[in-house]
């Protein structure tokens, strides 16, 4: 389901978060948001990053008018 809404509420919903290890760190991704990336020493690093990209993904979606995925269920996955 799509929807366009505020940047609060999409930041207010639970998107997967895929955690990559790489030779220097980690890395993070969110599959629904397509270039949405974060990186760090350490997870706690990666995942801070990858918060502040949501955000920037987010606002940028917005003005844009773009239309934005709401986070699938994968619990019936």
């Amino acid at each position: 389901m799509t929807r366009i809404a505020n940047i609060d509420y999409y930041l207010s919903l639970r998107y997967k978060i895929l955690l990559l290890p790489e030779e220097d760190g980690w890395g993070a991704i969110i599959p629904e948001m397509p270039g949405c990336v974060g990186g760090g020493d350490t997870i706690e690093e990666a995942l801070e990053m990858l918060e502040d990209a949501k955000r920037g993904w987010l606002l940028r979606s917005l003005e844009h008018g773009d239309v934005i995925a709401e986070p699938a269920d994968y619990a019936a996955s």
